[in-house]
């Protein structure tokens, strides 16, 4: 179950005027683990294939490093299942799907989601209940 915190960011990336990228996070609660919440990570078409993703998402893992008060946490994002590129991004940065994730938890409805819950987590507690399940 997710808690909300009411802390949310958003990082925006321009040049020339121009938006080139944004990140949108939130810190939650998820299964009593503090949780960077990446919502949203958009590039515009020019600003891809430029590492500008991984350096977004690396800044995302400082962010959560420099917040949490506690020594547990993790990242945590939405994909959709049909978005493979960017599943395979996710898993070469270190995300797995979480326990949390309907494919995870629900045998009866995992066909039925399009999308799956990851997460890299940065401490055991946090690994344990976020990718493991115990």
């Amino acid at each position: 179950m997710k808690q909300d915190s009411g802390v949310e960011c958003a990082h925006v990336t321009c040049r020339g005027g121009r938006l080139l990228s944004f990140v949108h996070n939130r810190f939650v609660i998820e299964e009593g683990v503090p949780v960077l919440y990446a919502y949203e990570l958009q590039l515009e078409s020019s600003a891809q294939g430029k590492g500008l993703r991984k350096f977004l998402m690396q800044l995302i893992e400082l962010i959560n490093a420099r917040m949490l008060v506690e020594p547990n946490g993790a990242v945590m994002l939405t994909v959709q299942k049909s978005n493979t590129d960017a599943m395979a991004f996710y898993n070469n940065l270190g995300h797995v799907i979480s326990t949390t994730s309907p494919s995870r938890f629900d045998p009866l409805i995992r066909t039925h989601r399009s999308y799956e819950i990851l997460c890299k987590t940065f401490e055991s507690e946090a690994k344990c209940r976020l990718e493991e399940g115990n």
